[in-house]
């Protein structure tokens, strides 16, 4: 048995992501990002109450990395993972691990930007320095994949899973339009069943209401 539980347009949608591609049988419990994270039940689950945590074989875990891996290794045969041994094993951890760099960047710009409703709680020096972080980080990637399709040479994996999902919630803090090969990149990715079947539901509660949210002082954050 596999429980994911998920909240919309967080971490947690790379590993549902994931699941997709793998297209195995799981179920889905979807919360909204506010207090009922931190519920009694959920803390057994997910002991800092947050997204996602993983229920597999009758044990949970609350690190999206590691279910990225552990669900790579449970399901080898759908070709997401590359095992011990594989000539791309050790850029495949790298790359599954770099979604987290990735994502503490737009984390933190969640923060300043979202989660902190009155301008006086806000920092514009910290809304500048984590938007130019991010945006080195997409500099990165962009000319890594300036000569390939994916982030391996040998094709699709988890890792552009787990990337591509931290771009797509950073995105809106720094757009992809001037990074000439992190835009087709990422439009590859999205263009993919197992991407479309992540996103959230029309009915779903959205942290990211805007296309972008640009650094403090052009524009001020609603």
């Amino acid at each position: 048995m596999i429980r994911l539980h998920h909240s919309p347009q967080t971490r947690s949608a790379r590993v549902l992501w994931l699941l997709h591609e793998l297209g195995v049988e799981f179920e889905l419990r979807s919360y909204p990002f506010d207090a009922s994270l931190q519920s009694a039940d959920y803390l057994r689950l997910s002991p800092l109450g947050r997204v996602p945590a993983l229920e597999i074989d009758g044990q949970a875990i609350f690190e999206s990395g590691a279910m990225m891996e552990l669900l790579c290794e449970t399901f080898p045969d759908a070709g997401l993972g590359r095992s011990p041994g594989h000539a791309e094993r050790a850029e495949w951890l790298q790359f599954i691990h770099f979604a987290e760099t990735v994502s503490i960047h737009a984390a933190a710009l969640t923060q300043q930007h979202i989660m902190l409703r009155e301008d006086w709680m806000r920092s514009p020096t910290i809304m500048k320095l984590e938007a130019r972080r991010l945006a080195k980080c997409l500099a990165m990637l962009d000319a890594h994949l300036a000569d390939r399709s994916y982030l391996l040479e040998g094709g699709f994996s988890a890792a552009d899973i787990g990337v591509g999902q931290a771009v797509w919630m950073g995105r809106v803090f720094v757009p992809l339009n001037d990074f000439a090969a992190l835009a087709p990149w990422m439009d590859r990715l999205s263009a993919r069943p197992g991407f479309q079947a992540s996103l959230p539901k029309p009915d779903d509660p959205l942290l990211y209401r805007q296309s972008h949210y640009p650094p403090w002082p052009e524009a001020k954050p609603e």
